[in-house]
C-alpha cells in the first residue's frame, strides 16, 4: 500500500484511465464512501457515483499499476456486495483528486 503522499498526476504521467460499472447491492451500503477511502490510500484520481439504474460508476486515473491495485482493493473490500462489473478503458480530462459525486 502506498503512503498518503500523492505525487500530482500530469498528462505526461497519466498512464491509465478506466471506467468501471458495478452492479448488485451496491447502493445504500456505503460503497461510495468506502471507495473514496480506498482511493485516498492510492495515487489515483477520478470519482465514484451512484447511477439511476442502481449501478455504481467509478472513473479512476493513474499509473496502470496503481489503478489495478486500487480496483483490486475495491473488489476485495466490497466484493460481497458486487454481483458483477464491467471495465472500460477511457480517455477523460485529468482530475486533481478522487471525489464522491452525487
Amino acid at each position: 500500500m502506498r503512503n498518503n503522499t500523492k505525487a500530482p498526476l500530469t498528462v505526461e504521467t497519466m498512464a491509465c484511465c478506466k471506467r468501471v460499472y458495478y452492479w448488485g447491492t451496491v447502493q445504500g451500503v456505503g460503497f461510495r464512501v468506502t471507495t473514496k477511502r480506498i482511493a485516498d490510500r492510492w495515487a489515483v484520481t477520478g470519482y465514484v457515483r451512484n447511477l439511476p439504474d442502481g449501478q455504481v460508476e467509478v472513473l479512476v486515473q493513474g499509473e496502470a499499476d496503481e489503478v489495478e491495485r486500487f480496483l483490486g482493493a475495491v473488489a476485495e473490500r466490497m466484493g460481497s456486495y458486487i454481483q458483477g462489473h464491467k471495465v472500460e478503458d477511457t480517455a477523460e480530462p485529468t482530475y486533481s483528486s478522487f471525489e464522491v459525486r452525487i
